[in-house]
């Protein structure tokens, strides 16, 4: 490798990686605040879910979009459009007056993120040669795990010093040093033309996102819907599926690229990321509650547990990348989700009197484990792609991932839910007193377990993938 072209290199992964770092330091932020923003406004805790579910829905459901325009428009033109409109909504969130207001921001503040994400790891993958991806991707890793590990303790004491709005102020300085890096990188971007334009497919798109908006609402609204509206919204589900799948079929355009589908690597490195995200979020939305509401801790100290998550990846991340490029993706892909496997299970277990230092070691070991599968996982697809399909592949492993963030964040609280109401014989989170711990401990122990069975069946069909 020429040295003029190392630090080419490392002056985008420090560009991307910035970006990445904005991004999930302001998710776990604001996951360590929904007990708080719930208090100001006085919401249930289905309704103050909303707060994360918009951010993930409009992220899930605009990435395939936007990784198609960065192909043909150009990638670094989407991802500082996106850093600008993810800036001026962070602001507008920070002096939203009601939660639905609050709700409408974070939407907005979605489709900023979308951009970056979509972008970002083709950006990664055009500056660094196949053999050194999954060390590039492992590297982006440590962004990640900086943005995950300082935004509980950024939040957490920003919302027990002052108030939960002023997390949101803390995006604009690092986006505008995201800015002005690129500015001065503009020399040193890979001479890539952007893909031949080509018709985009509107109507898939469409129903793409219609599919995936009535996912996440019948999901939402499951347990209060009575017979009729659960089985209309089954079939409703069915014919969106079926009929997105025509659309797709008898198009020359495509908002999915159909002919990578049916390789192995690909259909079970999406869906793998998908489960692996729903069972992680399920746990990030859920345990903020049980530290505050049955161990009664400041957003301070929920901060400082919640950073365990993400602690081991400053470590782990790199290394499974470097791992990759010796070994493929199989082998450690599946380790890192039985990993998580046995911490879900674990979480299983703890009461109203488990040690802190135990739930936190616990909660690292989750974190191990994802992101021992994250990296090979994310290399696994981008090393084996055409550079015309790279940023559809990076928007759509993207979309896999936000999917099952935005499943966990919804069907974690639907399922704590319809346990706590019936461990509490009909009582609402809302209402809580210490005299309902045990109701909650039943409520977050059957919860944890269903994510954890989950996870397991993720590590079945991770074993499935040839290499």
């Amino acid at each position: 490798m020429s040295v003029t072209r190392q630090p080419r290199q490392y002056r985008t992964l420090l560009l991307v990686g910035a970006g990445v770092f904005l991004s999930t330091m302001d998710s776990s932020m604001v996951n360590v605040a929904l007990p708080f923003i719930m208090n100001d406004f006085g919401s249930t805790l289905l309704q103050t879910q909303w707060v994360v579910i918009i951010y993930l829905l409009s992220i899930t459901v605009t990435l395939l979009f936007w990784g198609i325009c960065a192909d043909q428009t150009g990638r670094y033109r989407i991802y500082f459009f996106g850093i600008s409109v993810f800036i001026a909504a962070s602001i507008g969130c920070s002096l939203a007056s009601s939660l639905v207001l609050l709700i409408v921001l974070r939407f907005i503040e979605g489709l900023g993120a979308a951009m970056m994400m979509a972008a970002g790891p083709a950006i990664v993958r055009d500056t660094f040669p196949r053999a050194q991806l999954g060390k590039g991707l492992g590297l982006i890793g440590i962004a990640t795990s900086a943005g995950l590990m300082s935004g509980p303790v950024i939040g957490g004491f920003l919302v027990s010093l002052v108030s939960w709005r002023l997390i949101f102020w803390v995006s604009v300085p690092v986006g505008l040093a995201i800015i002005i890096l690129g500015l001065m990188n503009r020399n040193g971007r890979p001479a890539r033309q952007p893909a031949p334009p080509q018709p985009l497919d509107w109507k898939g798109a469409a129903m793409w996102g219609l599919l995936i908006t009535s996912l996440v609402l019948y999901g939402n609204f499951l347990p209060v819907f009575g017979m009729a509206g659960k089985v209309f919204g089954g079939i409703w589900l069915v014919a969106a599926v079926f009929l997105f799948y025509l659309a797709e079929k008898r198009r020359e355009s495509h908002i999915l690229p159909l002919h990578l589908f049916p390789k192995n690597y690909y259909h079970i490195g999406l869906i793998t990321a998908s489960l692996s995200f729903t069972s992680l979020f399920g746990v990030l939305i859920l345990m903020p509650f049980y530290l505050t509401h049955v161990r009664g801790l400041g957003g301070d100290m929920v901060g400082s547990v919640m950073m365990a998550v993400p602690l081991t990846l400053f470590i782990v991340s790199p290394t499974a990348g470097m791992l990759y490029d010796r070994f493929g993706s199989r082998h450690l892909t599946t380790l890192g989700l039985l990993i998580s496997s046995v911490s879900l299970l674990s979480l299983a277990m703890i009461d109203e009197n488990s040690r802190l230092l135990a739930i936190f070691l616990v909660l690292a070991l989750l974190g191990m484990g994802q992101s021992m599968f994250l990296a090979p996982n994310t290399a696994s697809l981008l090393s084996r792609i055409p550079a015309d399909d790279a940023g559809t592949t990076s928007g759509l492993l993207a979309t896999s991932r936000n999917l099952g963030m935005l499943m966990g964040s919804a069907c974690g609280p639907i399922v704590f839910s319809f346990w706590y109401h019936h461990f509490s014989s009909g009582q609402e989170l809302a209402d809580y007193g210490t005299l309902m711990a045990p109701a909650f401990i039943a409520s977050f122990r059957a919860t944890m377990l269903c994510l954890g069975l989950l996870s397991v069946l993720n590590v079945c069909i991770s074993w499935q993938r040839d290499r």
